[in-house]
């Protein structure tokens, strides 16, 4: 009987050891994982905040146009025909 008891204690304590090592390993990797996620989060930030500039400079490009489109239609046509098909 004490032999059925030692053994039992033994697989248990054995099975309680693969999990904590399995569960130690995930929360290790998680760990990795999190790190790369915050690391491109904070790559996106920086082309978010680099390209703003950039952004709200087309935007004024893109109301003058318009501007110019209803003051001069004529010469905004040649302009947008200009930017379409002549330059790459």
């Amino acid at each position: 009987m004490l032999k059925v008891f030692i053994t039992a204690t033994i697989i248990s304590m054995l099975a309680l050891f693969v999990q904590v090592y399995f569960a130690s390993a995930s929360q290790a990797e998680t760990k990795i994982y999190k790190a790369k996620c915050d690391s491109l989060q904070h790559v996106a930030d920086s082309l978010y905040w680099e390209l703003l500039p950039t952004q709200i400079e087309f935007g004024r490009y893109q109301v003058a146009y318009e501007i110019f489109a209803e003051r001069n239609p004529k010469a905004a046509k040649q302009y947008g025909d200009i930017i379409s098909n002549e330059t790459e």
